[in-house]
């Protein structure tokens, strides 16, 4: 599922010459593996990775890497996500490079995510926790602030040392069963001292598609006023 959802995704949105973001995680790095074929098949691209996992794995299939400060925007980045909703709003950050990948978000003009059909929910928060990264610094008092949202915040391990992101900072995952307000809970989670971002990528997708276990692609679209538009194609 992963695999054609990224595939597809690829085929429908890279053009040789593009500027390109790279994601991080599982479902991207399908995508990254298939822009590596265009670029043996002669395509030329620049990219900006979202983690050093993925720019270590595009050096190696021979796609040439840059700082974001040394492209500018960037024409398209695939990148995965932990939940979907209707709406196309995101949570991101399982994969522990949510500060770099909203920043490419950003510098990005099409936005497209790629994932399994087990990522869309109806309401965000519902599968999975939300990731904040949090500075080291005083961190277990950082999450004493988060626990005033509601949630309970999970310390990151990596083994029995806490998980340390490429920015060397920790994440907290912090469960809330449901958010019902998800503009609010950034802004306000965004005002914490020592929160340095949190998982929630709102009005940031452009597109999305995903694949089901029966082999489905959908594509969910950005449309008028914030409205997403679906159709589906059967993949062969």
């Amino acid at each position: 599922m992963k695999k054609a959802a990224a595939e597809e995704a690829v085929n429908r949105f890279v053009r040789d010459g593009m500027a390109l973001g790279l994601g991080t995680g599982s479902t991207a790095y399908y995508a990254i593996r298939k822009i590596g074929e265009m670029v043996s098949a002669g395509c030329d691209f620049i990219c900006v990775a979202t983690s050093v996992q993925s720019e270590n794995l595009a050096r190696s299939l021979g796609i040439k890497t840059a700082e974001l400060d040394e492209v500018g925007s960037l024409d398209v980045t695939i990148d995965g996500a932990d939940e979907i909703d209707p709406d196309l709003q995101l949570i991101k950050g399982l994969g522990g490079a949510l500060l770099r990948e909203k920043i490419v978000a950003a510098a990005t003009v099409k936005e497209v995510i790629v994932a399994d059909g087990g990522k869309t929910v109806e309401k965000l928060g519902t599968k999975v926790p939300l990731p904040v990264e949090v500075l080291k610094f005083g961190h277990e008092h950082t999450a004493r602030a988060l626990r005033r949202f509601g949630c309970e915040p999970v310390l990151r391990m990596s083994g029995s040392d806490p998980f340390v992101t490429d920015g060397g900072n920790l994440i907290y995952d912090c469960r809330f069963g449901g958010i019902d307000r998800p503009f609010y809970l950034e802004m306000a989670l965004d005002s914490v001292p020592g929160v340095v971002e949190n998982g929630l990528f709102l009005n940031t997708a452009c597109e999305a598609v995903v694949c089901d276990s029966g082999g489905t692609v959908k594509f969910m679209s950005e449309g008028v006023r914030g409205k997403r538009e679906q159709d589906e194609i059967r993949m062969i």
